[in-house]
């Protein structure tokens, strides 16, 4: 299929890409590690010349874990925000048929960060924000910050009038919490656990504490496959609407106002990314329908050539899984479209066969 976009995919600043060689290493097996430190600094390259050569048209380009969400001072975390997204704009301007980005954000002030993701949108082009899951804070970084407390209402709020999606990423566990969760049992870390553990439980906490039902229009987008959520969705949703309810209404505690299926099927958007497996992609479109999900790669974690691989290779199949040639366009290209209110791009209107 020509014309893919891909919004999981991810880039490092060349001169620090080197540092993050350690953290990599969590995540890459040590024959790939070369490859994906050269990858993860290829804007404008290496990266481009892969996609025409897979069918993918128009990428969505990130700050790569930790990203703003690690640095645990404020002032730095707001500065370098500003650095990168002002370097990522330059970089891929010449290149806006094929290229976009998210916002990268401290998250240490709301309303900071509505100003920043501002700024992107309106002055940059940005097509929203990736948040790598919660903003570290504190002295020793030990410090979480969840955005589904009521401090962060500003953020949200300006996310809304803009009208454009936040990805909520996952990072790895640090501190304290990695030292008694997963440092004995580290080969957990990442793709196989602790990355679907944290951004279910954010996203969860933004649809249990409200976020959801104070910002009706608010659009999130979460990575492979909805970090294991889906699922779980009908013993979720079963203990959230027949105990929990009831359990917060004894206590005078608000919950949210709605099933955890509507907003799966309102506000949030689940990607592929990572997760290039048929039978699963059927059973989350079962449960949501081929509107709620968008192709992604998670390059260069996972290589283009295995994600488009599976998506053209197994092309039949996956549109049985989707409901036809409609779903898988739409999958494909077109949903990503209409929530980033794309136009013209690479291949753009390509056919579909």
């Amino acid at each position: 299929m020509l014309g893919k976009i891909a919004l999981e995919e991810a880039y490092e600043i060349p001169s620090k890409a080197d540092q993050i060689r350690e953290q990599a290493a969590l995540y890459i097996a040590p024959t790939d590690l070369d490859r994906y430190l050269l990858q993860i600094k290829s804007i404008t390259d290496e990266r481009l010349q892969i996609s025409n050569a897979h069918g993918i048209g128009y990428t969505i380009i990130s700050l790569t874990v930790p990203g703003i969400q690690g640095i645990t001072d404020k002032s730095a975390a707001e500065k370098q925000a500003h650095e990168v997204n002002d370097y990522i704009a330059d970089m891929i301007k010449p290149h806006r048929d094929r290229l976009g980005a998210f916002a990268a954000l401290s998250m240490h002030d709301s309303v900071q960060a509505g100003q920043e993701l501002r700024r992107c949108v309106t002055e940059l082009g940005f097509h929203g924000a990736l948040l790598n899951d919660t903003q570290h804070a504190g002295v020793d970084g030990e410090t979480y910050l969840f955005y589904d407390q009521p401090e962060y209402d500003e953020f949200w709020r300006v996310a809304v009038e803009l009208d454009v999606p936040v990805y909520i990423h996952p990072a790895a566990p640090q501190g304290q919490y990695y030292r008694q969760q997963y440092a004995g049992r580290k080969y957990l870390v990442g793709p196989p656990l602790s990355f679907a553990n944290g951004v279910s439980l954010h996203l969860l906490g933004l649809i249990t504490n409200g976020v959801f039902d104070r910002f009706p229009k608010l659009k999130v987008i979460v990575g492979h496959l909805g970090e294991h959520i889906p699922f779980d969705f009908w013993r979720i949703n079963h203990w959230l609407e027949d105990v929990e309810r009831p359990l917060a209404k004894k206590a005078g505690d608000r919950m949210c106002e709605r099933d955890i299926y509507y907003y799966f099927k309102n506000n949030i958007w689940v990607t592929t990314s990572g997760h290039f497996s048929t039978p699963t992609l059927k059973y989350v479109c079962d449960y949501l329908g081929p509107e709620r999900i968008l192709f992604s790669v998670d390059y260069p974690y996972e290589t283009i050539e295995n994600g488009c691989g599976w998506w053209d290779q197994d092309a039949e199949n996956i549109k049985k899984a989707l409901g036809g040639k409609d779903g898988y366009l739409n999958v494909g290209r077109e949903n990503a479209k209409k929530l980033l209110k794309l136009e013209k791009f690479h291949d753009s209107d390509a056919p579909v066969s």
